[in-house]
């Protein structure tokens, strides 16, 4: 703000007589009210500081004034003197600032005027402006459509200009072509006159470029004029320019070759690289290229291919094995490899064309030099006449082939990283082995059959061998159980077939890329280790099943009648021991080939589930039929362990009769009533019986296992089970004689308890109940069929046995009792009548496990050569059940594995479909629910009762299908 005094300010009008205060500058910039008023009061109030107010508040001697008393001294003079001053200089103030406002109001209505005055002036020089630049655009764009015109025209001349000038060169080379054509057509055969550009060495590039363009000019034109007619001697003409040109090419092309070999000679690739593209006007350089490459060592020298077959198959007059030719087809081709490297730097050097240089190269080298090597290392032997094994057989060629079909493969991707061009080197190579593969699946089956004859000739010599040394001094039984043990089935030679199959997939992985084309030959080529397999099994059971008819011949050999002399019946008891011991030890014996071929056929099924499956499920069924074809092939194996199980049966049955004829004296079970203290041990017959049976079954304990164990001892059980009820028919006995009887039952009970079947148990139980006919008084029988009704029509025939039977009337007691049963319990029996035999399936190798894997694959249903009884079970049967009221329930949810359970069911003929055997085939999934709900609905079983296991589901299947 201005100071008053010092500034001047304008006058005002006459009513104003004093200075102005105010400023319109004072309110420019940053505007402070604060300061505006600062400097209008701060000239008319006095300098007010706190040090001179503290100093008038207090004494000298440091006590404060009063306050008051001050106060009422100046009263008299006034407090703010200041005042009218100030309040003077307000009113000023403000009429001052309402001039200046009015001031500016003024000078704002004045802008406003100039402004709209001057916006208008604008508009209007801006429209002047857009009319002037519209006219500016119309301008550039006529000039801009004048410019293109003209550009065009001159394009036109330049092209007209251009078109002139390439004829005009044209022209030029025309008439010197005709000119240098001219020369050519001459005469024939003369040479000598053409122009010194044809005969100029530092020129041969042009004149082999004029040379070629003459000939391929001269060549139309008789292709074109041969055909008019009335210019032969147009034609005739051009025929000599063309002879003369085609000489003067070969010539200028030999010259340009000899060249090109001397340079090559010399390795100066520059001038190598010259020729090369000279005579790349020639037929595209291919007489180059073809040249270059036959001139090669490995291809000329005789001496490389002789080192070739000598690194590769050794010495001739030694067989070289497939290790060697391997290491040896290695080294060969890394060196092979390294020439052609070497060679594609030169080539890529030196052509103008470096790719199809080593296509020609490339292909020269498996075509000539591996052709001849392949030739010589791989002789297809004959199928008619196959070599001996002492050769190496089919199996050393079958290796040879793999051998050098996976060297050469490997050959062809190392040549294709180095660079072939656009040749196709993998299908060269395979077009090498296509005789041989053509033919490969022929040999692989014919390497296989001649392996296994080999190897059966080997062990058939091996056996004879063992019979002719070991035969001298062995009597008849003994040289029986050798026989039986010479010509065991071995794992170890399954082992090796399995090492042959394995070999041979290898190869047809190796050969075959397409995966239906492999899965065709892996299922033939496991059909052949099927083959083997089965007819080698088939063929030791079948041994094994001799010594048993040999050993049951020897003891039909001695059977004598009764009357002959003590002599005569020592002899032929002491060959009935020989017998004996001949057929515990074929028996041992066919139990351990049986054990083997479980273990074959095991390694068989372990082998096609880890390495056969996953190879054959690109072909539709080609799993299923392999299963299938498993299956048949283990057929033949299986039939004969079934009738060698049933004669090994028999062996042990004709030893336990001999025993107990031989041993059983008829005072066992008649004995003394003097004797005081009764004999409670069991008779000898049965000690000796017992201990032949634990001795001789140790071996079918070790060798069967499941099903087919529980189906063996079962069988055995019942024989054993008939035998003695037969066997007990020829003596009498007495109550001591009971007891000793009750006491032989029981050992046999004991004994038969390892079988772990409950059908056999509840039978030698039934016997204990039934020894007490023998026990109990003439009084009271009836009670004791009326206990145990279950042994009523045994036990009516093994009363007959004792002592006292026609003395105490028994008869006669048995008949009313027989009656009155028949009067109360007619429905029972009738119903007894529909009960069926026990099921008894053949043996088999093959594991529940691996059925169960193949239940997808639809295995046919069970054949009709297999038919089993038919079941009927009709609801009024069923209800028979015994009297647990969920016995039925229980039974056929398969809760019957409680012995006491099972007996009773198995009595009732109701647990022997649920227990069968395994079954070797099974139908179909989708289908067995179909016919599970149809049987539990028959026997009036709600099927959610059933456990749903495979071994359940086949039981119920098969039955329903049969």
């Amino acid at each position: 703000m201005r100071d008053p005094k010092n500034d001047p300010k304008p006058v005002k009008p006459a009513a104003q007589s004093s200075p102005l205060i105010l400023d319109i500058d004072d309110f420019k910039g940053d505007f402070s009210f604060d300061a505006l008023f600062g400097n209008l009061v701060n000239e008319q109030l006095p300098a007010f500081r706190l040090e001179d107010l503290e100093a008038e508040d207090s004494l000298p001697n440091g006590h404060v004034t009063n306050k008051f008393v001050g106060s009422q001294q100046g009263a008299s003079s006034p407090l703010f003197p200041e005042v009218e001053k100030l309040l003077s200089l307000f009113k000023d103030s403000c009429k001052e600032l309402v001039e200046l406002r009015k001031q500016i109001d003024g000078r704002l209505l004045n802008l406003k005027k100039d402004v709209a005055v001057q916006d208008n002036k604008h508009r209007k020089t801006l429209t002047e402006l857009e009319k002037g630049v519209d006219g500016l655009f119309e301008s550039f764009a006529r000039l801009d459509s004048r410019i293109s015109s003209v550009g065009q025209t001159a394009a036109k001349i330049g092209d007209h200009l251009q078109s002139a000038d390439s004829q005009r060169e044209t022209a030029s080379q025309t008439i010197e072509l005709i000119k240098y054509l001219m020369e050519f057509n001459s005469s024939p055969g003369d040479l000598m006159e053409l122009s010194p550009l044809f005969s100029d060495d530092s020129r041969v590039a042009e004149a082999a470029s004029i040379a070629q363009k003459l000939r391929t000019f001269a060549e139309e034109d008789i292709g074109r004029l041969s055909s008019a007619v009335g210019n032969a001697a147009a034609s005739r003409g051009l025929e000599v320019a063309v002879a003369n040109l085609q000489d003067y090419c070969n010539e200028l092309e030999n010259r340009l070759i000899s060249r090109f070999d001397s340079a090559s000679q010399k390795r100066e690739l520059t001038t190598m690289a010259e020729c090369a593209k000279i005579l790349s006007q020639f037929n595209r350089g291919t007489s180059a290229m073809q040249h270059y490459v036959a001139t090669r060592p490995m291809f000329i020298d005789v001496e490389v291919m002789n080192a070739d077959t000598r690194l590769v198959l050794g010495d001739q007059a030694v067989q070289a094995s497939p290790s060697d030719v391997a290491s040896g087809l290695s080294s060969l081709y890394k060196e092979i490899t390294d020439t052609v490297r070497k060679e594609a730097a030169t080539i890529t050097a030196v052509f103008p064309s470096p790719s199809e240089v080593m296509s020609i190269l490339v292909q020269r080298v498996l075509e000539q030099r591996i052709t001849a090597l392949l030739d010589k290392l791989l002789m297809k032997p004959s199928l008619v006449n196959l070599p001996s094994m002492g050769e190496g057989g089919l199996l050393l060629y079958l290796r040879m082939l793999a051998v050098a079909y996976e060297k050469t493969r490997e050959l062809a991707t190392d040549l294709r990283t180095v660079g072939c061009g656009d040749l196709d080197v993998e299908g060269l190579t395979e077009s090498l082995f296509s005789s041989h593969k053509d033919e490969y699946l022929e040999y692989e089956q014919a390497a296989l059959r001649q392996l296994y004859k080999v190897k059966m000739e080997e062990l058939r010599a091996e056996g004879q061998i063992s019979d002719s040394s070991g035969s001298l001094g062995r009597s008849k039984g003994a040289s029986v159980a050798a026989a039986s043990s010479q010509q065991q089935i071995s794992v170890t030679v399954v082992t090796e077939f399995v090492r042959w199959n394995e070999e041979a997939i290898s190869r047809c992985n190796l050969f075959c890329s397409q995966p239906a084309t492999l899965a065709t030959h892996v299922k033939a080529v496991f059909t052949c280790l099927l083959d083997q397999v089965s007819q080698y099994i088939a063929d030791g059971l079948e041994r094994a099943r001799d010594s048993l008819t040999e050993a049951a011949n020897l003891r039909e050999r001695f059977v004598l009648g009764t009357s002959v002399s003590r002599r005569v019946a020592a002899a032929a008891a002491s060959a009935a021991e020989a017998a004996a011991a001949a057929g515990e030890s074929s028996f041992r014996s066919f139990m351990v080939a049986v054990q083997r071929s479980g273990s074959s056929v095991a390694i068989i099924q372990q082998y096609f589930a880890n390495s056969i499956s996953r190879l054959l499920l690109p072909v539709d069924g080609a799993h299923a039929a392999s299963c299938e074809e498993m299956a048949t092939a283990m057929s033949s194996a299986e039939a004969a362990a079934y009738k060698g199980l049933q004669q090994c049966i028999e062996t042990v049955m004709a030893e336990v009769e001999r025993l107990l004829s031989a041993e059983q004296k008829a005072t066992d079970y008649r004995t003394s009533d003097d004797n005081l203290v009764p004999d409670h041990r069991a008779t000898n017959a049965c000690t000796r019986v017992v201990a032949y049976l634990s001795r001789v079954l140790e071996s079918a304990f070790t060798a069967l296992e499941g099903l087919n164990k529980q189906a063996f001892l079962t069988e055995l059980g019942n024989r054993l089970h008939k035998v003695l009820l037969n066997h007990w028919q020829k003596f009498t006995f007495n109550p001591s004689g009971g007891l000793r009887l009750k006491r032989d039952i029981t050992d046999y009970g004991d004994f038969v308890r390892s079988f772990n079947a409950p059908s056999v148990d509840e039978k030698f139980e039934l016997l204990g109940i039934m020894a007490n006919v023998f026990i109990v008084a003439p009084e009271s029988l009836a009670s004791l069929f009326e206990g145990t009704p279950s042994i009523r029509k045994d036990a009516q025939r093994f009363v007959q046995l004792r002592d006292d039977y026609k003395s105490a009337k028994l008869a006669a007691k048995l008949s009313s009792l027989v009656q009155r049963d028949l009067r109360l319990s007619p429905i029972l029996v009738s119903f007894k009548l529909q009960l069926q035999p026990c099921y008894s399936h053949p043996f088999s190798f093959v594991t529940s496990s691996f059925l169960s894997s193949s239940r997808t694959e639809r295995l046919n249903p069970p054949s009709k050569s297999t038919a089993t009884p038919t079941l009927s079970l009709s609801p009024r049967f069923t209800a028979t059940a015994p009297p647990h009221t969920n016995l039925r329930r229980r039974a056929f949810a398969g809760s019957t594995s409680s012995p006491p359970l099972a007996s009773r069911v198995s009595s009732s003929g109701r647990l022997r479909p649920w227990c069968a055997p395994l079954l070797p085939c099974q139908c179909p999934w989708e289908e067995d629910l179909k016919y599970a709900k149809a049987v539990c609905n028959q026997v009036e079983v709600p099927l959610e009762v059933v456990h749903l296991t495979d071994e359940y589901w086949n039981n119920v299947v098969h039955f329903w299908m049969q």
